[in-house]
């Protein structure tokens, strides 16, 4: 005879109740993406690996930290360091260098990296955006696949400091 047969209700329902607590209990085990912890707009070369609580709206946001440049006047080439765009994952910022008015260089300064997942996103994205960059010689290139919000703000930023060099 089956075990869940009429004859039997309260094994039923001892199994329905067991069940019904295993699926409460691992629907509530899951953890969501943890929003990142607050930083500071860095300037230093590399990538910041905090982000700012403003970030969890799924847009971008207006930036939050103004672009500088410097120069060295004999040569032309100068560095321009573009806003800080507030992305859902984290800050994105981009800083250029220009040599008689072409980019040949283009460095993030900060970009989402909390977490596993945001470094193996931008360990392919980043150095993408960057070939992309120099090749158009402006801020309209193409999203990377998978990297959507680190995308629009490296060009939101790119487009900030190209703004900030008077191109």
């Amino acid at each position: 005879m089956h075990a869940l047969k009429k004859n039997r209700p309260l094994r039923r329902m001892t199994l329905a109740a067991a069940t019904t607590v295993t699926g409460v209990v691992l629907l509530l085990s899951l953890k969501p993406h943890t929003p990142p912890a607050p930083a500071e707009a860095s300037s230093s070369v590399g990538h910041s690996s905090s982000a700012s609580p403003g970030g969890s709206s799924g847009d971008s946001s207006g930036s939050s930290s103004g672009g500088s440049s410097g120069s060295s006047g004999s040569t032309g080439t100068r560095t321009v360091t573009g806003d800080t765009v507030q992305t859902r994952w984290g800050p994105v910022q981009v800083r250029i260098t220009l040599k008689n008015g072409r980019i040949t260089e283009v460095t993030a300064v900060a970009y989402p990296s909390e977490n596993p997942r945001d470094q193996e996103i931008n360990s392919y994205a980043i150095p993408q955006l960057r070939r992309e960059a120099l090749a158009a010689q402006s801020a309209g290139i193409d999203s990377v696949s998978g990297a959507t919000y680190t995308s629009d703000g490296y060009k939101q930023s790119l487009q900030s400091a190209l703004d900030s060099a008077g191109l």
